[in-house]
């Protein structure tokens, strides 16, 4: 039963209460080592102050060796603590911001699953800024408890020489986290604000480098340019309005303690004159008045942090707890490998209605490339099955009613763009490093020159997006990535445009040899992998319009002829 909108809860005050409810332990150990160090810290000028008046009194070298020697155990304190104290929070600040990253990240791969109108450049953004902002919350909280215990302990021991130094403390600092907390939410919507222009900023850098080849080529780069000038203006603005805010609150909050600190030491210097405290106690006071400057300095910015995690908790959210656009069924794909599609209409495609039966290597010719495009998004499941009319079948179930993952297990669509990542040629082709039948996938694409033309072989190191690859071998590289996957179903999409013609006919024998007994569906306009497959089907205008072997239609289809032969 889901619950209605006005029911549910704020999602990103939900993801903190589970960031801070996973790490109760690391934070209670946080929280006692910082209000140790904190109070170690409070301490050091009640010491000095003790060490003032009771050297004056004894003047004696055992008071003095006894009072160096507390000062000694203090700054000890303060030292194990801060270390110790920082590294529990660090280590559960940043394992915290690995698990939301790997959840964001889980959702942006699963664009079926989740109706978020977000770009990848947005997700990337939302998976690595706001993950850690997020996660700082968990030393935010200790932080402030333990700003909390030194303010405190300076109150009690003002109070203990003059019941109105420790007032003052305590009224003034009620007063500066009161004017304080207004001020921070301010910030807290300008960053949130921030963060989604630069999010859609770096979407804008993903787009171009993705498309920077065909910019180039139709000379629209220069509009291209200007339209993610604008979008950075946006954000370096915003950027700048969030400076401002930050600037103003963090003036704001110097000015006020240092108000308060100067108040208490005029204070105390006003009753030491009047000889209501000692010259000890005056010691201990303008100390304490000066150190609490960084206590409250930090209580006083922890607010800032709190509105500034809650806005990345909300960002967070929008992936996170988006709706799904389909429920996936339970259920997983018989094994044999049949694909089928049952009058499909989506895009392009007209009722598009064929099966590849298990262990047969089939060829669909699209006259029209956008159909192609549109059918290999249905099968990769890019669209969710309630987003087309007809149906499409794996291992004899209907996609509707199977998990994504055992789709995924079941079925691979290579797509004819695929992408290269920063590794290694072996990394790229066995990414899970199962150490899968990587020499014949490697043979099987023609992939072999590259191997050999570098002495690391398969250790050769490859920049992101294969900056340091051709065309055609990042197109190859990808292929056999794919065959190695070694899928019961494969769904190969122009696997072969960017190479010669006589490597082309050599992967096409070599594929068919490869998947030989395995289903494979080929989406091109190839000869070489039209006359490799079993049976060529032909798409035009988003049907099935005809059915046989590359040869025979070359025979019998004039239309057939023009549009694949070269």
């Amino acid at each position: 039963m889901k619950t209605p909108d006005t029911e549910r809860p704020r999602p990103g005050a939900a993801i903190l209460r589970t960031a801070l409810r996973r790490n109760v332990g690391a934070m209670i150990a946080g929280t006692v080592l910082m209000s140790l160090y904190q109070a170690a810290e409070t301490a050091f000028p009640i010491a000095l102050g003790l060490i003032v008046e009771h050297t004056m009194q004894d003047r004696s070298l055992g008071s003095l060796g006894i009072s160096i020697g507390s000062l000694a155990v203090i700054i000890t304190t303060v030292s194990l603590s801060w270390r110790f104290g920082m590294r529990v929070l660090q280590k559960a600040n940043t394992t915290e911001a690995h698990r939301w990253r790997v959840r964001v990240a889980a959702c942006g791969l699963q664009p079926v699953a989740r109706d978020v109108d977000l770009k990848s450049g947005e997700i990337l953004t939302i998976a690595t800024e706001d993950a850690d902002q997020t996660a700082d919350i968990i030393e935010v909280v200790p932080l402030l408890i333990s700003s909390l215990v030194a303010v405190a302990v300076a109150a009690v021991a003002l109070s203990l020489a003059d019941l109105r130094l420790g007032l003052l403390v305590i009224v003034g600092t009620v007063a500066i986290l009161s004017v304080l907390a207004v001020m921070s939410k301010r910030i807290g919507a300008s960053t949130q604000e921030q963060q989604a222009r630069v999010a859609r900023a770096g979407a804008k850098v993903a787009d171009l480098i993705i498309g920077l080849r065909p910019l180039h080529g139709f000379g629209g780069n220069h509009a291209a340019f200007g339209s993610y000038r604008r979008v950075s203006t946006d954000a370096k603005r915003q950027a700048i309005t969030v400076a401002r805010v930050n600037g103003v609150y963090a003036g704001t909050a110097l000015a006020l303690n240092a108000v308060l600190a100067a108040a208490v030491s005029l204070t105390a210097g006003w009753l030491a004159f009047e000889g209501r405290i000692t010259i000890g106690e005056l010691v201990m006071a303008v100390g304490l008045a000066q150190f609490i400057m960084e206590p409250l300095k930090m209580f006083s910015e922890m607010p800032k942090y709190v509105m500034i995690a809650r806005a990345s908790a909300e960002r967070m959210a929008l992936v996170l707890t988006s709706r799904p656009v389909t429920t996936p069924g339970p259920e997983r794909p018989e094994p044999g490998g049949e694909l089928e599609a049952d009058g499909v209409r989506h895009g392009t495609l007209q009722g598009a209605t064929f099966t590849v039966t298990a262990g047969e290597f089939v060829a669909i010719a699209a006259y029209q490339p956008r159909a192609a495009a549109d059918l290999a998004a249905v099968l990769a499941v890019n669209v969710a099955p309630h987003a087309y009319e007809g149906v499409v079948r794996v291992g004899g179930r209907e996609i509707a009613d199977l998990s994504i993952e055992s789709v995924r297990e079941h079925l691979l669509v290579n797509p004819y763009d695929g992408e290269i990542f920063a590794g290694t040629l072996r990394t790229n082709i066995d990414p899970s490093g199962t150490g899968r039948a990587i020499e014949a996938a490697v043979e099987a694409s023609m992939l072999t020159d590259v191997v050999a033309l570098h002495r690391e072989g398969l250790d050769y190191a490859i920049r992101d997006r294969g900056a340091n690859l051709s065309g055609g071998q990042r197109q190859r590289l990808s292929l056999a990535r794919a065959l190695a996957a070694d899928a019961e179903v494969l769904v190969l999409h122009d696997p072969t445009t960017a190479v010669d013609a006589v490597t082309e006919q050599l992967i096409a024998r070599n594929v068919a040899k490869l998947r030989r007994g395995r289903t494979t569906l080929v989406l091109t306009s190839s000869p070489a992998l039209l006359d490799a497959a079993d049976r060529v089907l032909v798409l035009d205008e988003g049907v099935i319009t005809a059915e046989d072997t590359h040869r025979n239609l070359l025979a019998g289809d004039e239309a057939y002829c023009r549009a694949v032969a070269r």
